[in-house]
């Protein structure tokens, strides 16, 4: 059975007899129901329910693998977006709000994804209690809007978190400290999917703890998760009750994704009288963002294309700038009665997003995940949003944290605006080495952030450290070469500059 499993791959990519394929498939299919038996053999009697929820919807995403191979769109049928499908937020916001504006937002809830850790960035825990600007953490920001909302519209809009089984316990913890603050919390987990060995196609846990050794086994199918374990968890049905209409979901890192009020009486008072399912916002692409999904018409639905399910003959078509101009900011509006909907009939359709990972003891194994956005082609009357580029501004990275924690931004209840004193409206490229990827080793080679409103582009590398009250405009390259260490001096401005291994400083 073993030679079986190691030649299935094989077999698949040869023109082999489809009935052949389709004995092997459903051997693979019996042989992962046996060992996710065996897992769920091994809960307690107060895990079994949402072990077993979670092992049905991984066992439905593995059938769908098994059956779907090679990019899953036809490159042919790939067309423009029609006009009126994607919209120029300036025609929604020239609209102007309504007088009842607060009984538009009573009807709103912001759901944060909030399902991953910081290590990308050198911390352990949630990178969502990561502190970005003046102690401030991601989550205290986003209380921070949300309340300034409700005490100016004396209105009751709700946060949701989903979290993930990495980050619950210690966001939990956390949420204590708004217990005063005017902002009803909720949490809900994303299911718990297990890791497939590459080779055998079988899940690698051999039971269900996710503690200790164990901890590798497992993992948060990504965001396309949320319908079904917000439907699970029963919130959906109470907010619902409650009279709220619509979600705002995204990504607790990105500090641009404030709730729009303009955005949000376009969908409940909409010009047509048609009301839109699904809203996603989108941004003109630049040169940083080829790899981003983009909006396409496909089998006459907006369909979002991800550079994944590309053809690989087809990838530097799709990171053309010209060609496809928009992508996806992940901040998306959908209307919580058709999330019922297309949940209680499994209708929700989400490709499959093959993720290989390579554990720390070497093992190469596969994780099968979903993305929040794809589902747009299974919602009614949906439409894409051309929003500025200030409501995409996500933190990724030490350089992007960077960029928010300079005096390129201002703070303003929670909200992130850039400062007037800058004189055009793009971001400076930032580019720093590996030395700052941590975020306490960045933190220690800045005694105060550098003056950035001038800065156009900013790379360094090597082991530098900069001092207090730097400024830096225009181009500024930085290169300590290996065993070398440069010190920016407190005080220094530089402009243009090059400035390489043995502090020699050279114009740019």
């Amino acid at each position: 059975f073993k030679i079986f499993i190691q030649d299935f791959s094989k077999a698949m990519s040869q023109a082999g007899s489809s009935q052949f394929q389709e004995v092997i498939r459903q051997e693979l299919e019996y042989s992962m129901k046996v060992e996710l038996d065996k897992i769920l053999a091994t809960a307690h009697s107060n895990e079994i329910e949402h072990t077993k929820k979670d092992l049905e919807g991984f066992k439905k995403l593995f059938h769908r693998f098994l059956q779907e191979k090679g990019p899953s769109v036809d490159w042919g049928k790939i067309q423009r977006p029609p006009e009126d499908s994607i919209q120029p937020y300036e025609k929604i916001k020239a609209r102007g709000l309504p007088d009842n504006i607060a009984s538009v937002l009573n009807k709103l809830v912001v759901v944060k994804l909030n399902g991953g850790l910081g290590t990308s960035m050198g911390c352990k825990g949630p990178k969502s209690l990561i502190g970005v600007r003046n102690e401030n953490t991601f989550l205290d920001l986003t209380v921070q809007q949300i309340e300034h909302l409700n005490k100016s519209y004396n209105t009751d809009v709700p946060l949701v978190l989903m979290n993930s089984f990495n980050t619950d316990d210690d966001t939990k913890k956390i949420l204590q400290k708004y217990s005063h603050s005017r902002v009803k919390i909720y949490t809900f987990n994303q299911s718990r999917y297990p890791r497939i060995n590459k080779e055998t196609l079988l899940p690698i846990a051999k039971d269900v703890s996710y503690s200790g050794e164990n901890t590798e086994c497992w993992y948060p199918p990504g965001h396309g998760d949320i319908y079904a374990s917000f439907y699970n968890s029963g919130l959906l049905d109470n907010l619902i009750a409650e009279g709220k209409e619509y979600i705002f979901v995204s990504n607790i890192d990105n500090l641009g994704a404030t709730v729009d009020l303009y955005i949000l009486n376009h969908l409940m008072n909409p010009p047509n009288g048609k009301r839109c399912e699904f809203v996603m916002e989108v941004t003109n692409k630049t040169r940083a963002d080829v790899k981003g999904g983009t909006l396409t018409q496909y089998e006459n639905k907006l369909r979002l294309v991800e550079i994944a399910q590309v053809p690989k003959a087809h990838v530097d078509e799709f990171k053309s700038v010209s060609k496809f101009k928009i992508f996806n900011t992940n901040n998306l509006w959908i209307a919580l009665s058709a999330i019922k909907r297309l949940q209680e009939k499994n209708a929700i359709d989400m490709e499959i997003i093959v993720n290989p990972k390579t554990l720390d003891g070497g093992l190469n194994v596969i994780q099968l995940e979903t993305a929040v956005g794809a589902a747009i082609k299974s919602f009614e009357n949906s439409l894409g949003i051309n929003v500025p580029r200030s409501r995409f501004l996500p933190v990724k990275t030490t350089s992007d944290l960077l960029l928010v924690m300079s005096n390129l931004y201002s703070l303003n209840a929670g909200s992130l605006t850039m400062s007037e004193k800058r004189e055009f409206p793009t971001v400076p490229l930032v580019k720093l080495g590996s030395s700052f990827t941590k975020v306490q080793d960045y933190l220690r080679r800045f005694e105060s952030i550098p003056d950035m409103l001038e800065l156009d582009h900013l790379t360094v590398s090597g082991d530098v450290t900069f001092g207090k009250n730097v400024s830096l405009k225009g181009t500024v390259i930085i290169i300590a070469n290996h065993g070398d260490r440069i010190d920016i001096p407190a005080g220094a401005l530089l402009e243009n500059k090059i400035v390489s291994g043995n502090l020699r400083i050279l114009d740019h």
